[in-house]
């Protein structure tokens, strides 16, 4: 079964379903409660409820306990203004000073339009920060400004090289978003690993056994465990997730090498920490996470008229969409488009949470406040 099959699947009777905009002004409400400025929390919630709109329950509201966690610790500011510590008319590169991912992301992105509507293109490498979320959400940023945006983080290291057994690079994910005329944009949001971390969590969650081929133990072998391989990773004793493509005979070399570019222009590039130095131990206790990311637009006119260019791509999408299926098969796909139901469908009907969700979101209600009531 496909990643983007299981991301779909619900069990009804173990979901409640929450109204998207006033998830969103809660879970920024939280955020504000413990001093994180309202613009600030504001994108961040919305990254983050955006991606359980879309359907990616993996990097949702189901995070947010890691979020609250890090800034009640210390590990993460509540509130500190990014800094632009290298400049030129068409790259910078910014200084998140350990705040949240989401601010320092949008502060970058908005850097890298502005430098491509003034030369066409512009380019921003992030150091010192943490989670971003859902890499598409930036990526898109690009898109009313007819402009093919790109999103990258690296993270904590949880990708197992090929031929190796402990993790060593992130699961690094790749966002581009084109623009188009009618179509609904083309919008690739995709690990580098053939699964994120939050898939694993998701599986812990629900208790269900991995499908062999997306994890292996401490020897290098594969495994079903969800629970197993996240504590082995977590404590760095062997094991993780397989790279894109999986083992060295189906091509896993490949995505193990993508994960490695990301991790080179996010912490390499930016100054920032790169492979199992991403939210590892420092002086032998938890510190900053010093993850990076990397930012891009490129306006379409600076390559050709960008309505001439919109309309051949809504041709493309359609010529994509056209091909002949396989024997058995409803429907041939194009990237973004299940993402794009699903948020017309959730922003309609609403959210989907699972219980154990919830139950989370509860508790953080009643520890840091205000009380979840959404149900």
């Amino acid at each position: 079964m496909t990643e983007q099959a299981t991301k779909t699947q619900t069990e009804p009777a173990e979901y409640g379903v929450v109204d998207a905009d006033a998830l969103r002004r809660w879970v920024a409400a939280v955020f504000q409660s413990l001093g994180v400025s309202e613009a600030d929390a504001q994108v961040t919630a919305d990254n983050l409820v955006s991606a359980d709109v879309r359907g990616i329950e993996s990097h949702g509201v189901a995070r947010l306990g890691g979020y609250t966690g890090r800034i009640q610790q210390g590990r993460a500011l509540a509130h500190v203004e990014p800094e632009i510590v290298h400049e030129t008319p068409t790259t910078a590169t910014v200084d998140a000073r350990n705040g949240l991912g989401q601010p320092a992301s949008k502060f970058a992105m908005e850097l890298a339009i502005r430098k491509a509507h003034e030369t066409g293109q512009g380019a921003v490498a992030v150091r010192n920060s943490n989670h971003y979320g859902i890499a598409g959400y930036w990526a898109m940023m690009a898109l009313p400004h007819d402009m093919i945006g790109t999103s990258y983080t690296n993270s904590s290291a949880l990708l197992v090289p090929t031929n190796a057994r402990i993790a060593m690079t992130g699961t690094n994910p790749i966002a581009v978003a084109v623009p188009t005329a009618e179509e609904r944009p083309w919008v690739l949001d995709m690990a580098t690993t053939v699964v994120p971390r939050g898939k694993l969590e998701v599986y812990r969650r629900k208790g269900l056994p991995l499908p062999l081929g997306w994890a292996v133990d401490a020897t290098g072998q594969p495994t079903s465990d969800a629970a197993a391989v996240l504590k082995a990773m977590d404590e760095r004793t062997g094991g993780g997730i397989l790279p894109l493509g999986g083992t060295a005979l189906f091509s896993g070399y490949k995505g193990y090498n993508l994960s490695a570019m990301v991790d080179i222009l996010c912490g390499v590039l930016s100054g920032s920490a790169w492979g199992p130095h991403v939210d590892g131990l420092h002086g032998g206790e938890a510190g900053p996470a010093g993850t990076g990311h990397f930012f891009s637009a490129m306006r379409v006119h600076a390559f050709r008229p960008a309505e001439e260019f919109k309309r051949e791509m809504d041709e493309y999408i359609r010529t994509l969409r056209n091909s002949p299926k396989a024997e058995g098969a409803d429907r041939v796909w194009v990237a973004g488009e299940k993402e794009w139901e699903l948020t017309e469908k959730h922003e309609r009907e609403g959210v989907p949470l699972y219980h154990k969700v919830i139950d989370r979101l509860r508790e953080i209600g009643d520890d840091i406040g205000p009380r979840f009531d959404l149900l």
